[in-house]
C-alpha cells in the first residue's frame, strides 16, 4: 500500500522532473484577497499570476496546497462524517502553467502521472470534456488512446471554469476512476452520476479565454493551465478503499480518537470519530496559520468546527478535554510536509484545551435551554430562530451545532428567524459606527498596481525622499488632479513613508510639491499588496499627475514608533523565555504613544511573571546592543532560529532582525525575528520599557499594553505622584502607605462582618427593612413560611438567611427579598420534606415577575432571581404567598 505522504511526494517529484517549481503551500488565510474566507483551491495562491498582476521567476509550478471549505459558498461542514468524501480540510495536488504549455502537455502529463506513475489501469479511467471543446477530445484520443465512449462531453458549468464575472476562464476536462460494478452509480452525465462508482480524481482547467464585461469572450494571448487533484481521493483509489476515511492517515487519527475516548469506531460512533479526525486537521492547521477562535469572521468558522468536534466527543462520553491530546498524532503524521504544524503544536494544544474547557462549561447550560425550548415540539417541527440565535449569542452554540443536536429528534431550525436575529444584532452594531469618505474598490487598486508596478520603499535609513506623483485616488476613483482642501490617496514611484504592516502604523508627515503645494499625510496603507497609498489632505495649492515632490516623514513620531516596534520584539523573546515556547505573537499595535502585544497563553500573568518579563526587556535595553538586519530566504532564516508569525506569507527573500545579546550562557542573539518594519539602531534607543496593562484578548490569547522611553518615564512619575497623594490623604509617609492600606482593609472587613450579622439578626428577629412581618413564621395551607424584605443585603447573604430560616422552622419555606440601590434580589428555599410536591423555582419566578425580573432559576430546594424594581419588594412576597395559597 502506498502511504498518503508518499503519494504527495510522488506527485511533486514527477512534476519537478518535468521542469516545474515545487511551491510550498500558502497559508490558509488568503493574502491580498478579501473575497475569500480561506484558501479553498490549489490555484488561489497563483490567482494574481494568472491575471498578470503578479510575476514570478518561474512559468511552471506544482504544489500540494492545504485547503479549507467550511464557510461561505464552499461549505462542506454539515456533510462531514456522514459521507465518504466530504472534508473541511483537504490537500489539493496541482500543476500549473503560466503562459508556458497548454492542453497537449497538460493532458500528456496527467495521463502519464495516473497510468505510469500511479499505475492505474487504463480501462478503469474515463474523462469528461466541455461539449464544445473538440480540441481536448481529440487530444485524449491521440495521447491516451481513449475511445469516444470513454470521452464524455458535458455541456453544463461543471466543465467550464471562470474566476468571476470577468477575467480568465476556460473549459475543463476531468479524469474519473471506475470503482467497479459492485458499487452503485453511473458515469458523469447520466442520471446515476451521484453514485460512488465513478469518482472524479483530477480536474484540468484550460484557461484560454478572457470573459469581458459585456459577455464576450476573447482569446488570451498566453493560455494557462490550472489543475487540481484531491490527495485524499487519489489516496483512497491507490490504497484500494472506497472511502477517504479508510486511508492510512485517517486510520491513524481515528485509532488515536478511539484510544482517547475508549469507544470503538463502529455503528453510530463511526461518524463521530470521522468528524473528530477531520475537524482535528482543519482546526490544527487554521490555528497554525494564525486564526484564533472568536465570534466573528474566520475565528467564528474555526470555533464552529472546533465545537462540532467537541460535541461529537461529548456524544462518545467525553466529559473533559480530549481533542487537544490528538494534535500530537496529527503533527507526527503531517509535520514533515507542513513544518508549521510541529512549530505551532504548543499553541494548537493550548488553544484546543482552552476551547474544550470553555465548551464543557457552556454545553450543559445550552443543552438544558435546548431541552426546554423543544419540550413541546413534535417531529418535523422547527426550533424558533430567536431561540437558536440565543444559543449562539449567549452560549456559543453555532447554528450547525444546534442543528446537529436536533437531527436525532427529527427537528429543524427556523433559518429565516435566526438570520433575522443575527441581522438585527449587526444593524445595532453598525448604528454605533459611522464611516467617512468613499473607499476605492479593490479592483481599482489592482488596476493601478498593474499599470504602475510596486512602490519602491526607501525609508529604512532616511526620513526624506524625492519622487514623482504617479496616481491620485479620491472619492473612490482615479483623478488627474487635486485642489486645495480635497482629501485623497497619493501614489509615488518611491517613498520614505512606511505603510502600515506587521502591527506598525503607517508614517505621517508632509509632502511638498515643486509648485509650492503642500499635502499633509496622516496615514500610509499598502494597496493591492505592493503600492503605498499616502492618505491625507491637500492643504494648499493644486497638484496633477507627473508633479515632482519632496517627501518628509515626521521624524519625531517615527522615532517613538520605531522604539515601540523594537520593544515588541524584545517583549516577544522575554515572554517565550519566562512563560515558555508555546508563546507566539497573535497580533500587535505599534504607535507613537504605546504598544499592544497579543500572544498565545491560557491564563493571566502573575505579578512575578510580569516583573520578570519587564526586567529582561530592560536588561537588553541597557546592553545598548546594535540592531542588526540581514536578508535571506525564509527557509534559511527559520533554520537560523528566526521567529516567523503563523499565517504570514513571506516572499522569496525576507528581512531578519537580530537584537541584543542572550541573557543565558550562549552566543545567540536575544531576539531574532522576520520583520519588514522600522526599528531602532541600538537597543538603548528604547531607553525604558514599562508594562501598563494586561487583559484577555480572545480565547487562549492574552494582551499586554506597554510604553517606552519618555512615555514610560511619565507613566512612572504619574504613578509615584498617585502614591504621594494617597499617603498625604491618609496622613502617613509614603513608605508606610501599603501598611496603612492593609490595616484599613482589615478594619473594613471586620465592620462588614459585623454589619452583615446585625442585618441577619434584624431580619430573623422580625421586620428587617419591611417592619410589618411577624417575628415568627406565618402559616399558609398548613405550611410554615418566613417571608422578609431586608435592606442592603445581597445574594450571598440572602442564601445565609434562607439556610438559617429553614433551620429554625424544621419544615417550611423561607423567602427573602434583598433591596440594594433600588434593585431587588430574591432567594427562596424549601426544606427537603417539601421538595417532592413543590419547587422553589416556581415561587422565585412568581416573585421575580412582581419586581420586573425575567424568571429565575435553581433547584427544587433553593432558587434565586432578581429584578429592577426594588420598591415592589413587598409585592414579590405577596406573589410568593399567593402561589403557596394556591
Amino acid at each position: 500500500m502506498t502511504a498518503l505522504r508518499d503519494i504527495r511526494s510522488q506527485f511533486l517529484d514527477f512534476f519537478a522532473k518535468e521542469g516545474h517549481e515545487i511551491v510550498q503551500s500558502a497559508p490558509l488565510v488568503p493574502q491580498d484577497d478579501p473575497t475569500l474566507l480561506f484558501v479553498n483551491a490549489g490555484m488561489v495562491p497563483f490567482k494574481n499570476v494568472f491575471t498578470g498582476a503578479e510575476r514570478r521567476d518561474y512559468v511552471r509550478a506544482t504544489s500540494s496546497q492545504k485547503c479549507v471549505r467550511a464557510g461561505g459558498k464552499h461549505n462542506d461542514l454539515d456533510n462531514v462524517g456522514y459521507t465518504a468524501r466530504h472534508h473541511t480540510f483537504f490537500e489539493m495536488l496541482g500543476n500549473f502553467s503560466f503562459g508556458d504549455y497548454f492542453k497537449d502537455n497538460a493532458i500528456e502529463f496527467a495521463w502519464k502521472m495516473v497510468t505510469q506513475e500511479f499505475g492505474l489501469p487504463k480501462d478503469k479511467l474515463l474523462v469528461t470534456v466541455y461539449s464544445e471543446d473538440d480540441e481536448a477530445a481529440a487530444l485524449w484520443r491521440k495521447i491516451a488512446g481513449l475511445s469516444d465512449d470513454r470521452i464524455i462531453r458535458i455541456s453544463t458549468s461543471d466543465n467550464f471554469w471562470s474566476m468571476g464575472d470577468t477575467g480568465p476562464c476556460g473549459p475543463c476536462s476531468e479524469i474519473f476512476f471506475d470503482h467497479g460494478p459492485d458499487i452503485w452509480g453511473g458515469p458523469p452525465g447520466t442520471p446515476e452520476e451521484d453514485g460512488d462508482r465513478f469518482i472524479e480524481i483530477w480536474n484540468l482547467v484550460f484557461m484560454q479565454f478572457e470573459q469581458q464585461a459585456g459577455g464576450e469572450r476573447i482569446n488570451l494571448p498566453k493560455p494557462s493551465i490550472d489543475t487540481g487533484m484531491g490527495l485524499e481521493r487519489i489516496a483512497a483509489v491507490l490504497q484500494g478503499v472506497h472511502n477517504n476515511y479508510d486511508v492510512d492517515l485517517f486510520k491513524t487519527l481515528i485509532n488515536a480518537s478511539e484510544e482517547a475516548l475508549k469507544v470503538k469506531a463502529e455503528g453510530d460512533a463511526l461518524a463521530s470519530h470521522r468528524v473528530i479526525a477531520d475537524h482535528l486537521r482543519s482546526t490544527s492547521f487554521l490555528i497554525a496559520d494564525g486564526v484564533t477562535p472568536s465570534n466573528e469572521g474566520r475565528g467564528y468558522v474555526l470555533r464552529r468546527i472546533m465545537r462540532r468536534a467537541m460535541r461529537h466527543a461529548h456524544l462518545l462520553g467525553a466529559n473533559e478535554p480530549v481533542l487537544f491530546g490528538l494534535a500530537k498524532t496529527l503533527s507526527d503524521e503531517m509535520g514533515e510536509a507542513f513544518p508549521e504544524l510541529p512549530r505551532a503544536l504548543p499553541v494548537i494544544e493550548e488553544t484546543l484545551r482552552g476551547e474544550e474547557e470553555r465548551f464543557q462549561r457552556t454545553l450543559g447550560r445550552g443543552l438544558t435551554l435546548l431541552d426546554e425550548a423543544t419540550a413541546n415540539l413534535k417531529e418535523g417541527d422547527a426550533l424558533p430562530g430567536e431561540t437558536a440565535f440565543k444559543l449562539y449569542d449567549t452560549y456559543g452554540f453555532p447554528l450547525d451545532l444546534t442543528e446537529d443536536a436536533l437531527r436525532t429528534r427529527g427537528l429543524s431550525v427556523d433559518h429565516a428567524g435566526f438570520d433575522a436575529a443575527m441581522e438585527r444584532q449587526r444593524a445595532d452594531a453598525r448604528a454605533s459606527w459611522t464611516g467617512s469618505g468613499q473607499a476605492a474598490p479593490e479592483a481599482l487598486w489592482f488596476s493601478v498596481r498593474d499599470r504602475l508596478g510596486a512602490t519602491d520603499f526607501v525609508g529604512y535609513h532616511t526620513h526624506d525622499g524625492q519622487s514623482e506623483l504617479t496616481a491620485i485616488v479620491s472619492d473612490g476613483a482615479e483623478q488627474s488632479e487635486l485642489s486645495a482642501g480635497q482629501g485623497a490617496e497619493l501614489i509615488f514611484k518611491s517613498t520614505p513613508f512606511y505603510a502600515e504592516g506587521g502591527g506598525q502604523i503607517g508614517d505621517a508627515g508632509v509632502i511638498t510639491f515643486d509648485n509650492g503645494a503642500r499635502f499633509i499625510v496622516s496615514d500610509v496603507q499598502k494597496r493591492a499588496g505592493s503600492i503605498y497609498a499616502h492618505i491625507g489632505v491637500l492643504e494648499e495649492g493644486g497638484i496633477k499627475i507627473g508633479d515632482a515632490a519632496s517627501q518628509s516623514v515626521d521624524a519625531e513620531r517615527r522615532t517613538k514608533v520605531r522604539a515601540n516596534h523594537s520593544a515588541t520584539h524584545l517583549l516577544h523573546a522575554a515572554l517565550r523565555d519566562v512563560l515558555g515556547p508555546h508563546v507566539t505573537q497573535k497580533g500587535s499595535y505599534v504607535g507613537p504613544d504605546r504598544l499592544r502585544f497579543d500572544f498565545s497563553h491560557a491564563k493571566a500573568l502573575t505579578e512575578a511573571e510580569t516583573a520578570a518579563i519587564e526586567a529582561q526587556v530592560n536588561a537588553v535595553i541597557r546592553q545598548n546592543a546594535e540592531a542588526k538586519t540581514a536578508e535571506m530566504t525564509p527557509e534559511k532564516a527559520i533554520e537560523a532560529g528566526a521567529l516567523a508569525l503563523f499565517g504570514e506569507k513571506y516572499g522569496e527573500t525576507v528581512r531578519v532582525l537580530a537584537m541584543g545579546d542572550s541573557l543565558k550562557s550562549d552566543d545567540k542573539a536575544y531576539s531574532v525575528e522576520l520583520c519588514g518594519g522600522i526599528h531602532v539602531n541600538r537597543t538603548g534607543d528604547i531607553a525604558l520599557f514599562k508594562i501598563v496593562g494586561e487583559s484577555s484578548a480572545a480565547a487562549g490569547v492574552r494582551r499586554l499594553e506597554a510604553v517606552t522611553g519618555e512615555a514610560a518615564r511619565q507613566w512612572l512619575e504619574a504613578e509615584a505622584n498617585k502614591a504621594k497623594d494617597a499617603a498625604a490623604a491618609l496622613k502617613v509617609p509614603t513608605v508606610e502607605l501599603v501598611e496603612r492600606i492593609e490595616a484599613l482593609q482589615a478594619e473594613r472587613k471586620t465592620l462588614e462582618r459585623q454589619l452583615a450579622e446585625a442585618k441577619k439578626q434584624l431580619a430573623m428577629g422580625g421586620g428587617g427593612g419591611g417592619g410589618a412581618a411577624p417575628a415568627g413564621p406565618e402559616e399558609i395551607n398548613g405550611i410554615k413560611l418566613i417571608a422578609r424584605v431586608v435592606e442592603g443585603v445581597g445574594g450571598k447573604d440572602l442564601r445565609g438567611l434562607v439556610d438559617e430560616a429553614r433551620k429554625q422552622m424544621g419544615s417550611g419555606i423561607a423567602a427573602f427579598v434583598g433591596v440594594n440601590d433600588g434593585k431587588a434580589a430574591l432567594a427562596v428555599g424549601l426544606t427537603d420534606d417539601l421538595t417532592g410536591s413543590m419547587s422553589a423555582v416556581d415561587f422565585v419566578r412568581a416573585g421575580s415577575a412582581a419586581v420586573g425580573g425575567k424568571g429565575g432559576g435553581g433547584r427544587p430546594d433553593f432558587a434565586q432571581a432578581g429584578g429592577p424594581d426594588g420598591d415592589k419588594a413587598e409585592d414579590a412576597l405577596a406573589a410568593i404567598r399567593q402561589v403557596l395559597a394556591g
